[in-house]
């Protein structure tokens, strides 16, 4: 064979193939090279594509090899994926490639495949689901944080107490002791926001007063440098504000929504924790659920596919560079999970003929729009400028599978 595989290995999803490409083949893929080179090329004495091969091949020897080596590794590649049946999902590259004149061209090929998912198990799993019961206490502290995002603060002129907003100039002695220019800070004490013992000493002063002493880190603070050490510290306060929160009223409910009375917010507050409760325990019956399937569905998966998805995350979280090694090994599990989650429903869905459809996309956006008083058009272009149909559908696709596999298995109260 003028291509063939000469070796194999093969370790999860990852393949290795020592790929020979016949001597013949490459003296064919050099000559096609050196008629194109000649071709093109002007040379001294000769017309336009009259220069003879031997002159060419010496002349322009890189530039036949490099052509030729190209045309032979991006054919072998292809006969090599149809002749192994292979499904690359990641570029493939080429190691230890060997070129020599007169002689066959040798590589190995590395590449990770589609992972073959049996999922030979799917039902007879029990999970638990939560009762996630709204109380008092809760529709309560709801409405308090509500009438807390609707406070005012008001400047006072004395000494500030746990809850005020203040302003400060705060300076830390460096390693030499010298105490440098203070930085300006906005604490709303008791918020966590700066150590208690800072807060301490902002509280003894009033207004346009400042105070330097010196202030003992806690022990257990999360830069072990710091922790447990006492520091001189320069603060001056600027000024004292304190929170006024608005009546607990009808005006307050008609403030915050469609509410005519207080009564009318906390039927709505309540609703809206009940809501969320219920998805909450949804999510935690499927998470649940695809825990037990990936225990007893064992597949290997893509290492490029979950160091994508950690580079994702640390990208989308903003992880500085100097952290992102620490990030990837503490989240390199999650990420895999997540992998196995993403592999397991498209599998399913894919097995069951549950994916979404475009009419399918449709008519949710239509729901959508119906629920807004909208325009579903105007609604469908909006979410297309957003790129969020894609969510959508695979929103609705997950939402069948879960169905399909809920069926199957039992859910018990917990």
């Amino acid at each position: 064979m003028d291509i063939e595989v000469i070796d194999r290995k093969s370790e999860g999803v990852e393949r290795r193939l020592k790929v020979s490409v016949s001597a013949s083949l490459v003296a064919d893929a050099k000559e096609r090279a050196t008629k194109r080179v000649a071709g093109q090329v002007r040379l001294p004495g000769f017309r336009p594509g009259k220069a003879p091969a031997g002159v060419v091949k010496k002349k322009f020897a890189d530039e036949i090899q490099a052509e030729a080596l190209e045309s032979l590794m991006r054919d072998a590649y292809q006969s090599v994926l149809e002749s192994e049946k292979l499904e690359p999902v990641t570029q493939p590259h080429a190691h230890d490639v060997k070129f020599e004149e007169g002689q066959p061209l040798t590589f190995e090929l590395h590449c990770e495949v589609k992972p073959v998912i049996e999922l030979a198990r799917l039902s007879g799993f029990k999970v638990k689901r939560n009762s996630n019961v709204v109380t008092d206490q809760m529709v309560t502290d709801q409405i308090g944080e509500l009438r807390d995002q609707r406070a005012t603060w008001t400047p006072v002129e004395e000494k500030p107490r746990e809850g005020d907003m203040v302003t400060v100039q705060l300076a830390v002695a460096d390693a030499t002791g010298v105490i440098p220019e203070g930085k300006e800070y906005r604490i709303v004490l008791g918020s966590g926001q700066a150590i208690a013992a800072i807060e301490e000493v902002v509280m003894e002063l009033a207004p346009g007063g400042s105070i330097e002493r010196p202030v003992k880190w806690p022990d257990d603070f999360p830069d072990p440098e710091q922790a447990g050490k006492s520091k001189q510290v320069r603060v001056a306060l600027s000024d004292v504000k304190r929170k006024a929160l608005p009546a607990l009223d009808d005006v307050l409910a008609r403030e915050l929504g469609d509410f005519d009375s207080l009564d009318a917010l906390t039927k709505g507050v309540r609703e809206d924790l009940e809501a969320q409760a219920l998805r909450e325990a949804d999510a935690a019956v499927r998470t649940s659920l695809v825990d037990e399937i990936i225990g007893a569905n064992q597949f290997d998966v893509p290492p490029t596919w979950v160091r994508e998805l950690v580079s994702h995350y640390a990208e989308a979280y903003r992880i500085p560079p100097e952290e992102q090694e620490k990030f990837a090994t503490e989240f390199r599990s999650m990420a895999e999970r997540q992998v196995r989650r993403d592999l397991i429903l498209e599998t399913i869905a894919t097995r069951e003929k549950l994916a979404a459809e475009e009419k399918d996309v449709d008519a949710k956006v239509a729901e959508m729009a119906a629920k807004r008083g909208a325009d579903a058009g105007q609604v469908y272009s909006a979410l297309q400028k957003a790129g969020r149909l894609r969510e959508i559908e695979r929103g609705i696709t997950e939402d069948r599978v879960f169905e399909f596999l809920l069926a199957q298995n039992s859910v018990e109260q917990a």
